[in-house]
């Protein structure tokens, strides 16, 4: 594969794929995650871990150690989202969702990249 073959597609190689951004697809985890431990009752083990750290926490000097809660607090702003809605399950999945961009024009261009890649002469072995 020469550098000016991925240069003249103008495409970068995952989306060529069609493959979503791996820090979306990140973003989507932890809110499904975040979202399955918010359903659960109260008094499961999951829950109550997350109260005793959120109450027993003992900071030291310096800067803070970035908490997976103060994250999908950030994905929550950034997304727009109010967590009320996990309780409606069909909705917050279809909120978080990200798709992988995959279409048929995008098949064709990959199609196209890899015969040109291979080169195929049409010589027989």
């Amino acid at each position: 594969m020469v550098r000016l073959d991925m240069i003249g597609l103008g495409m970068t190689p995952l989306e060529r794929v069609g493959v979503a951004p791996i820090v979306e697809k990140l973003v989507e985890n932890r809110l499904r995650w975040f979202e399955q431990v918010e359903r659960r009752p109260v008094d499961a083990v999951v829950r109550r871990v997350d109260q005793m750290e959120e109450s027993q926490v003992r900071r030291g000097r310096g800067r803070t150690r970035k908490t997976i809660r103060e994250t999908i607090r950030k994905d929550l702003e950034v997304n727009e989202l109010d967590p009320n809605l996990v309780f409606n399950r069909t909705l917050w999945r279809h909120l978080i969702h990200v798709a992988d961009p995959t279409s048929w024009d995008k098949a064709w261009l990959l199609l196209l990249f890899l015969l040109k890649c291979f080169r195929f002469s049409g010589k027989g072995k």
